[in-house]
């Protein structure tokens, strides 16, 4: 499970410093018993990278789903460096649940729902 989660993280974070947040926010939602929603596995599920998903990509029939399926995928979507692995084992301490993508790779994160749609519109 641990390399699992830190192969998702891995796909998601470009910089290094964001890993354990990325981490909590996958922590929190398991922990909430709520869907990973993780961009990544769906990448991984389709077979090759897009640059925007679209609303159907995230309907995709397949294990790997993490829009559709609860917890982790059944195995690891890519090899995870060190770095991922420790944020996997030691998240960060924060309350965040949801994070969005800006250009420049990082991301803002947020707690509400409301505060994620809000930083969405603001990124386009």
């Amino acid at each position: 499970e641990v390399v699992t989660l830190a192969s998702i993280i891995e796909k998601e974070a470009m910089l290094p410093e964001e890993r354990p947040i990325i981490s909590a926010v996958f922590h929190n939602r398991l922990r909430l018993k709520r869907p990973l929603e993780s961009c990544a596995t769906v990448q991984y599920a389709l077979g090759y990278h897009k640059p925007k998903l679209t609303y159907d990509d995230l309907e995709i029939n397949s294990p790997y789903n993490t829009y559709r399926n609860a917890g982790l995928p059944p195995a690891p979507i890519a090899n995870p460096g060190l770095d991922s692995i420790l944020a996997a084992l030691y998240p960060a301490e924060v309350d965040y649940l949801y994070f969005v993508a800006k250009s420049d790779g990082s991301h803002v994160f947020t707690k509400t729902y409301n505060d994620h749609l809000r930083a969405q519109r603001n990124l386009k």
